[in-house]
């Protein structure tokens, strides 16, 4: 079993207010239970942030690094962009 620590925790009285309905609704069998899962849904939204904060820097890594940058032809890129279309609708037209 995990070591326990007595701690005195100061919270406003709303929340409070809620930990003590959701222990009487028995959805916990006591306030310490009640924060303690909180603190690890707190952890574990701690944890998620930080594997997305990872996850959004690698992709920017991997942008900055797959080569061309500089201004954008906005012209050129709605061609493109209608090209493609024009292309897809005209595949599924003959798939058909």
């Amino acid at each position: 079993m995990a070591d326990i620590e007595r701690m005195t925790v100061v919270i406003p009285q709303p929340m409070a207010a809620q930990i003590r309905a959701a222990v009487e609704a028995g959805e916990y069998a006591s306030p310490s239970e009640a924060v303690q899962d909180a603190v690890q849904l707190w952890s574990g939204r701690q944890a998620l942030r930080a594997h997305e904060s990872d996850r959004l820097r690698r992709a920017w890594d991997a942008g900055k690094a797959s080569g061309t940058h500089g201004p954008v032809d906005f012209a050129d890129l709605r061609r493109e962009a209608r090209a493609r279309l024009t292309a897809a609708k005209d595949d599924a037209g003959h798939g058909g």
